[in-house]
């Protein structure tokens, strides 16, 4: 077990009242920030807390504060422990529901596998403590009472934390293939110029078409006027 300080805040508010240690050896021994220490000891921060002296707690020595009273560049060491709690070993296997929310379990099963296709079996077995059994038979809307389920949110329902639920699905988005379609973009400052040179172009090309097309029908608008001249004389004969 790693030897942290207990009540950071609680001890820093006694030693600002019994000791005349300096705000900033003050806040690196309790993991504070200086101002945060400066304002515990204008009365602005930490009301109402009651200050717990680290001495009598055992991670304080009086030699340690003396020590660092007289000297402000000095930091404060905790002491060692005199009672050594051995880490506790985490559990393998499904998680432990309690019997009051075993019947929510279903539920959570079917909001994970609609809103999260991504987790694997064993991620939802750890996040709700089921069996892969029923997990297929949601899936697969055979669970005897498939007609009645609701998708819940696993961590409203106290089945599991949000740290546990977004640990797994951000262990199951890396191992997911990456998507390779692509959605809309902005086009660069290059590719903007050549789509407007290319549209000032085809703009030029059908203006030239059209202005060929007026030519041709001026032509053939003289080439019937003059052939209807041609016909007047005949047919007043």
């Amino acid at each position: 077990m790693s030897n942290t300080l207990l009540m950071p805040k609680a001890t820093a508010i006694w030693l600002v009242d019994n000791t005349s240690l300096s705000f900033r050896q003050i806040a690196e021994f309790c993991g504070l920030h200086e101002l945060e220490v400066n304002a515990i000891a204008d009365g602005e921060a930490a009301q109402g807390i009651k200050g717990v002296d680290p001495v009598l707690t055992g991670q304080l020595t009086r030699e340690e504060i003396e020590a660092a009273q007289n000297d402000p560049a000095h930091k404060l060491k905790l002491a060692d422990p005199k009672v050594r709690i051995p880490a506790t070993k985490k559990r393998k296997g499904p998680r432990y529901t309690p019997v009051s929310r075993r019947q929510d379990r279903p539920n959570a099963i079917l909001w994970l596998v609609r809103n999260h296709p991504e987790l694997k079996d064993a991620a939802i077995m750890r996040l709700v403590g089921t069996t892969k059994t029923t997990i297929n038979s949601i899936r697969e809307r055979t669970h005897w009472n498939a007609a009645n389920l609701q998708p819940m949110d696993p961590v409203t329902l106290g089945l599991c934390s949000q740290i546990d639920l977004d640990m797994e699905v951000q262990a199951a988005a890396k191992d997911r293939p990456p998507e390779s379609a692509e959605g809309p973009r902005l086009l660069s400052p290059e590719e903007s110029l050549s789509y407007a040179k290319e549209l000032e172009d085809q703009a030029a090309a059908a203006s030239e078409q059209s202005g060929d097309s007026d030519e041709l029908d001026a032509d053939a608008v003289f080439a019937k006027l003059k052939s209807l001249k041609g016909e007047e004389p005949t047919s007043e004969d």
